[in-house]
Formats: C-alpha cells, sequence, structure tokens
C-alpha cells in the first residue's frame, strides 16, 4: 500500500507542481490542499491526467474549522474557516485522494464549482451549500437540498444553535402547520457518574 502511496505522491508532486500548497500522507490516506485559485484547473488535471486518471468524484462535503482552534492541530488553529473536502477514485489506477480547497472569504465562503469536471458534484455542492452557506460559483442549480425552502441559516455551521431557531406544528384550529420560535429552552446537561468502590467484584 505504501508503495502505491509513494507513487501516487510523487506523480501529484511532478504533474501539479507549485499548485501543491498542502501534500500529507497520514493513516495510509494522501490529502491534497490547493488554492481557490488553482481549484478547477487542478480538479481537471487530476481527472484527465494520465499518470493521475481520477475519473470519479464519490463525495463532498463542506467542513467548518471555526472552533478547531480549541486543542486541534496547528494546521487549522488559524486561517479560513470553511472548507471544501472531495474524495476521488481513480478506477484506472486503483488509488484515492482527499482534495481539499479552503474559501478565501469567512463572510461569504466562495469557491468555484466542480460541476463541469464531474457531475457527480452537482447535488454535493448543493448539500454543502444548504448546511455550511458556501457558494460554489458556476454551479447549474444551487439552491437547498435537505432544508425547507423557508429554512434560514446553514444548520452545519458551528454557530449555529443545537435547538434551531424556529419550530413547527400542526394548529388544528388553523388546520395547516405553521412555523413558530423555538419553546425549548437552552440547558446544558452534564451526566452524573457514581463510581463505586469494588464495583463488580473489581478492584
Amino acid at each position: 500500500m505504501s508503495t502505491k502511496l509513494d507513487t501516487l505522491q510523487a506523480a501529484l508532486n511532478a504533474v501539479l507542481g507549485d499548485a501543491v500548497k498542502r501534500l500529507d500522507n497520514l493513516k495510509g490516506e494522501l490529502t491534497l490542499t490547493v488554492s481557490s485559485a488553482d481549484y478547477v484547473r487542478v480538479a481537471t488535471t487530476l481527472r484527465d491526467h494520465p499518470e493521475l486518471r481520477f475519473e470519479q468524484l464519490q463525495d463532498l462535503c463542506g467542513m467548518d474549522y471555526s472552533t478547531y482552534k480549541d486543542g486541534a492541530p496547528s494546521i487549522y488553529a488559524e486561517g479560513p474557516r470553511y472548507c471544501v473536502v472531495s474524495h476521488l477514485l481513480s478506477v484506472a489506477k486503483n488509488w484515492r485522494l482527499r482534495l481539499k480547497v479552503f474559501a478565501t472569504d469567512d463572510d461569504l465562503p466562495m469557491v468555484a464549482s466542480l460541476n463541469e469536471v464531474w457531475s457527480s458534484a452537482n447535488w454535493f455542492e448543493r448539500e454543502a451549500f444548504d448546511l455550511y452557506g458556501i457558494i460554489f460559483e458556476g454551479h447549474i442549480d444551487l439552491r437547498r437540498i435537505l432544508t425547507d425552502y423557508g429554512f434560514i441559516g446553514h444548520p452545519f455551521r458551528k454557530d449555529f444553535p443545537v435547538s434551531g431557531h424556529v419550530e413547527m406544528r400542526y394548529d388544528p384550529e388553523q388546520k395547516r402547520v405553521i412555523y413558530q420560535p423555538v419553546t425549548i429552552e437552552p440547558r446544558e446537561i452534564t451526566p452524573r457518574i457514581i463510581r463505586e468502590d469494588n464495583y463488580g467484584g473489581l478492584k
């Protein structure tokens, strides 16, 4: 396995050159980080270059690194908040790659769409837009895919309240579903753990 990863790592460095911002080989997986300016060009090269041939985009998701400053690896402690992570597969070469790109603006996170490179990116990018608010420039139909049409906010952002902002219920008087402010009071539950000496006969 390590020989195959070493071969892929060497090929990525040789083919992409300066477009490689980071290339991490951790736990038997390669993670390639590129700048948002090079994102589409690198993705196209990963798909088309005969030494790489990543024909399939198997997954794409958003990430919010805003709380990674608290005890997280130093590479995420500073820098942009939002990231898009893609998982690629080469059937011809039988290898995989994780591709990462960070949005440069935390207030309006935006990266280019990969829909023209891999058509499977379509719904994945819609999901990342819906849940994280990441805008995919050039996407053919960027709209919510999981939340309701009138939903406000992006529920996978770290600053989104767990209980949400509104709740939905059926009103028998109006004979329809209505939205209202959340009635659940926020609270923090800390479990109480009691350990007895010699519990279960163990010392």
